[in-house]
């Protein structure tokens, strides 16, 4: 066997034995884990890069990239005594959260949950339960 090609096989078998690079498992992106309350009054840098305003639909607007939208809804409704509340929520998917105001103007965190066309579940960090639809 000539001296070149075997060591040309001996670098092959080294090189071929190395672990390969590992892959993220999950995409690069500003895509959060969950939604708080908090996310209604700030917009990141990298979401205002895909801050998108259209009048024609219900959301006030919307931020993020195709599959992973996060949308933003004023919204209207009653707590669990039939008292009126109004605020602004942010959603991903099914599921988001908001801030609301109840009848006397008092804040409330709430988290959201889609349960029809414009209706949604909400509770907030006591428990109260509220229906909402986007205004």
């Amino acid at each position: 066997m000539k001296p070149y090609l075997f060591l040309f096989s001996i670098l092959f078998l080294f090189l071929s034995c190395q672990q390969p690079p590992k892959i993220p498992t999950k995409p690069q992106s500003f895509h959060k884990e969950k939604i708080t309350p908090d996310d209604i009054e700030t917009i990141t840098p990298q979401e205002a890069k895909t801050f998108h305003q259209d009048k024609k639909h219900d959301y006030e607007y919307r931020t993020g990239n195709s599959g992973h939208y996060e949308y933003n809804y004023d919204v209207i409704g009653k707590d669990q005594d039939s008292n009126k509340v109004s605020g602004k929520i942010n959603i991903e998917g099914k599921y988001g959260a908001g801030k609301i105001d109840d009848n006397q103007g008092n804040p409330h965190n709430i988290e959201v949950e889609w349960y029809g066309k414009g209706k949604l579940k909400a509770v907030d960090e006591n428990g109260k339960a509220y229906e909402l639809e986007v205004k």
